[in-house]
């Protein structure tokens, strides 16, 4: 029986069944299957490979990698080569395997493959697959899975989004889309005179309307930052993520804060707990939910644990310690400071 020839069609979309088959047939071309085997490789082995740009500022190299496999084999086999590549690298650099991880590295190549399998590949597409990388799975992906990560292999600590980390994912997107329309103006010849890709006449010189988009996508982006990083520091509390000394000054700031507004807690011995704290994206100011209580003295002083130790204890087992009739919940207050210098806003007690 004779072989079915190979289809050769370029789509302008991924969104029809035909580049679907396509992309599936990819599985079936033994000639495919050695070249995702060799990206597989590749694109291990570059995961250590950086090329520096500033101090603590550095491209990773194994996305050229990625974005080359993704051109030739498609959405298909990228996504099954993303999930080989991803165990094989954990394996090599000995890093602790968390398996939803495996989404961020099937997310990237998927994305490459919807932009430039099958495809006449322009700088257009080049920004924008690497675009959507950084913005959708760099930070709204990876975020929500680190959090993730560290509830369920840190004994339960809060991951805290910096923003240095979403800065960074930001401004390396102009750098990483020149460098990969670059990379792939090299490379692509190559793939076509090797019948791996079927556009003969890619077209990746930055003209003014790429350059334009580059910065239109740029501006874009930083919005979402905006966005996003106000949304984020607006509903997640510091207090989850503070270590056992971090909460004790906290405790014993609060302490000392209410003791000089209002005049009535002068004569009593208080310990106050943090029930949440909160600063504005680009704000110069914490805002801190307190739980107020009012110590007994006598009670404390046959008790087990002293004054410093209740005062360095989170919102839960200092209730604990209310239950055990030590201390007696007198109020709350909600303290605002100014998270530079630490000098106090406002004090209003309920």
């Amino acid at each position: 029986m004779a072989r079915t020839p190979k289809s050769t069609t370029l789509y302008k979309t991924p969104f029809s069944a035909a580049y679907w088959r396509d992309a599936a047939a990819e599985l079936k071309d033994t000639k495919m299957l050695v070249f995702a085997a060799l990206m597989i490789a590749l694109r291990v082995a570059l995961k250590l490979v950086y090329i520096p740009l500033a101090p603590n500022l550095k491209i990773n190299t194994a996305f050229l990698a990625n974005a080359m496999g993704a051109m030739v084999y498609g959405p298909v086999v990228a996504t099954l080569a993303a999930a080989v590549s991803d165990f094989l690298g954990v394996l090599i650099t000995g890093d602790v395997y968390f398996p939803p991880f495996i989404l961020t590295e099937i997310a990237g190549s998927l994305i490459f493959s919807l932009f430039l399998y099958r495809a006449r590949i322009t700088p257009t597409r080049v920004m924008l697959s690497r675009f959507c990388i950084c913005l959708f799975v760099n930070i709204l992906l990876q975020t929500p899975l680190m959090m993730l990560y560290y509830q369920v292999m840190m004994g339960g600590k809060t991951y805290v989004l910096t923003v240095p980390h979403i800065l960074k994912n930001l401004f390396m997107f102009p750098i990483e889309s020149v460098v990969l329309t670059l990379f792939l103006a090299f490379i692509q010849p190559i793939t076509y005179r090797m019948k791996l890709t079927y556009n003969k006449e890619a077209s990746l010189h930055f003209e003014k309307k790429q350059i334009a988009m580059l910065v239109v996508l740029f501006v874009f982006g930083c919005g979402c930052v905006t966005g996003y990083l106000s949304y984020y520091y607006e509903t997640n509390s510091l207090s989850a993520s503070y270590t056992a000394q971090e909460r004790y000054e906290a405790n014993t700031r609060m302490t000392e804060v209410l003791c000089q507004q209002n005049g009535d807690y002068a004569d009593k011995t208080l310990v106050t707990t943090v029930e949440s704290a909160y600063q504005k994206f680009l704000g110069d100011t914490t805002t801190y939910n307190v739980v107020v209580y009012a110590v007994d003295d006598e009670a404390l002083a046959g008790y087990d644990k002293d004054l410093e130790t209740i005062r360095g204890m989170s919102k839960s087992k200092a209730k604990a310690v209310a239950e055990d009739g030590v201390m007696e919940r007198v109020a709350e207050a909600v303290i605002v400071l100014n998270k530079n210098t630490g000098e106090t806003i406002s004090c209003e007690i309920q």
